[in-house]
């Protein structure tokens, strides 16, 4: 009868040590001096999520292990919503990711990617200039571009062995310029545009060979970003899927656990009743 109690309380003895490491990379990334904007961007969902599970956790272990049948119900109480949450998160993110994709280039290993391919939710939020902000600076931080650079024994890479790369959704879009635009290969990050078939894409002159310029402010980058967000929230939502599975479990186990409490609490009335009726009365001379 107590096995569930004490599985509940193990598992959110577990989430609440996690929730110690979430809140405590929130709190270190506020705490740095040299903050960048997506450091900035991420700390406070950081601590939000740490904060909530912690607070989650601590109400499971406290209601499993201590018998509290007020918070063992508070905590599934709120386990409902999570699991309501986290199924609609999964629908949405499938909605939301349906449209766009990757196009391929003739002779080209890599693919391009076109804003226009990409439309609803997703696409407006990242298109907008406040969210974008902060989403270019999160690429310039991560110094996703300079990282690109290769050299074969001490031989820098050629045009024809960068054309044939497998460049990621923001390699592409963001640290090269379209092939349209005709460009010639100089390095992975710097091109001769003095030459150049400028062609009809606007992000033709967006392009700069300055390192912290590049083609963050192309549409090509926004469209890398949406490619990529496509493929992370595809990932997410299998692991999604898994938790959901684990929490539905757990969310079983406590119900049995709350029932146990229940069923104590309402025995043991009964119970001191039938002691005290068995113990035997002394006699007054």
């Amino acid at each position: 009868m107590r096995f569930s109690n004490h599985l509940i309380g193990l598992v959110n003895f577990l989430t609440f040590l996690l929730s110690i490491v979430i809140l405590g990379g929130g709190i270190w990334l506020s705490s740095r001096a040299n903050n960048t904007d997506c450091l900035k961007f991420l700390q406070w969902p950081l601590i939000v999520i740490g904060a909530s599970i912690m607070v989650i956790s601590l109400a499971g272990f406290a209601g499993a292990c201590y018998r509290n049948t007020f918070l063992l119900w508070l905590y599934l109480f709120v386990m409902f919503f999570i699991i309501v949450a986290l199924i609609g998160f999964i629908i949405f993110a499938y909605a939301v990711t349906d449209k766009g994709g990757g196009r391929p280039v003739t002779n080209k290993g890599y693919l391009e990617y076109y804003l226009s391919d990409y439309s609803g939710w997703l696409r407006d939020r990242v298109v907008d200039n406040q969210y974008w902000a902060d989403i270019s600076s999160c690429i310039r931080d991560s110094k996703v571009c300079p990282k690109m650079g290769r050299s074969f024994n001490g031989v820098p890479e050629t045009s024809a062995m960068f054309s044939m790369r497998k460049l990621s959704p923001i390699q592409s879009g963001c640290c090269k310029p379209p092939t349209d635009c005709g460009y010639v290969y100089v390095n992975e990050t710097e091109w001769d545009t003095s030459g150049g078939m400028i062609g009809t894409d606007a992000d033709c002159t967006r392009w700069s060979n300055d390192q912290q310029q590049l083609c963050y402010q192309c549409d090509s980058c926004k469209a890398g970003v949406l490619g990529s967000l496509k493929r992370s929230w595809r990932k997410v939502s299998v692991i999604n899927i898994v938790v959901l599975i684990f929490l539905v479990i757990f969310y079983v186990i406590g119900c049995a656990a709350f029932r146990n409490n229940k069923r104590m609490d309402n025995d043991e009335p009964y119970g001191e009743a039938r002691m005290t009726k068995a113990r035997p009365s002394r006699i007054h001379m």
